[in-house]
């Protein structure tokens, strides 16, 4: 249920969370009222007071403890992308020093690489797949194989080759990091407890006793649509490479590019979208 959620257009998880989730609350005060009398439900507005304020800061620390969290692995989400396009124009950049064939058969791998992680890897963390693509896998192994099989064994003290390794390995590092993070960061459990709270604290407020039902009912309201509100927050950002709040490949994309745009390239690089879904 969440990953469809997560997965779907903002706007219908909106309407789903927010908009459902507070329409029912705003229905049971009404539906309280209609079993319990007024004079019942007023007589305990005090004790019931000083236990719906400890309730509701208990869940207040709960929200804020999810919401931080998610933020944090989108942040680091976007991090990872960026630091895996920095190793590449690195490596690209470190290639002319292997020489002709082999720095050219380097550059070649690095930009199907490229080109097979917008195409193949973002739409596969989408689908939520674990272990992304593989033909992204294929094409990073491609890159090892073509630069170990270039002289790598023949010189292993070559600092120039020491650091194209280096950078691959802080390349394949900052893939694996996204594909991690593509799993979302909420375990179901916390899922559980943040639903249980949100209905806990939105039913307690059904049995405060108010002469205006209408002035409880909006009350009701709007604490559901601020609670439901944070949820979807949570709901939105907890996997960072799926639905309508993610991390594209743009800096990947801007990267290939410019490898496109390089004097012998051999010839220019069609710039790549990110993949829209």
């Amino acid at each position: 249920m969440i990953y469809y959620l997560t997965s779907h257009s903002l706007w219908l998880s909106g309407i789903i969370i927010i908009g459902l989730g507070t329409a029912l609350s705003m229905c049971g005060p009404s539906l309280v009222r209609r079993y319990v009398a007024l004079e019942k439900l007023t007589a305990h507005n005090e004790i019931a007071g000083f236990k719906f304020a400890a309730v509701g800061v208990l869940y207040a620390v709960l929200l804020a403890f999810a919401i931080i969290i998610v933020w944090e692995k989108f942040n680091a989400a976007e991090t990872d992308v960026v630091r895996e396009a920095g190793a590449a124009v690195t490596i690209y950049r470190l290639s002319d020093g292997l020489g002709g064939k082999p720095g050219a058969e380097l550059r070649a791998g690095l930009s199907n690489y490229l080109r097979t992680a917008i195409a193949e890897d973002w739409p596969a963390m989408e689908r939520n797949e674990v272990g992304g693509s593989r033909a992204a896998r294929r094409a990073l192994n491609d890159i090892y194989a073509k630069l170990l099989s270039s002289g790598g064994g023949e010189r292993p003290g070559d600092p120039v080759l020491s650091e194209i390794l280096y950078q691959l390995d802080q390349m394949t590092q900052a893939r694996r990091a996204r594909l991690v993070a593509a799993e979302g960061a909420v375990p179901d459990i916390l899922w559980f407890i943040l639903f249980g709270g949100a209905l806990i604290t939105i039913v307690f407020t059904f049995f405060f006793g108010t002469q205006n039902l209408r002035a409880q009912t909006l009350m009701t309201g709007l604490l559901a649509l601020l609670i439901f509100s944070e949820l979807l927050i949570i709901i939105a950002i907890d996997r960072p490479f799926t639905g309508s709040v993610k991390v594209r490949p743009e800096a990947l994309a801007a990267v290939l590019e410019d490898f496109g745009a390089e004097p012998g390239s051999g010839g220019t690089t069609p710039a790549v979208q990110a993949p829209q879904h």
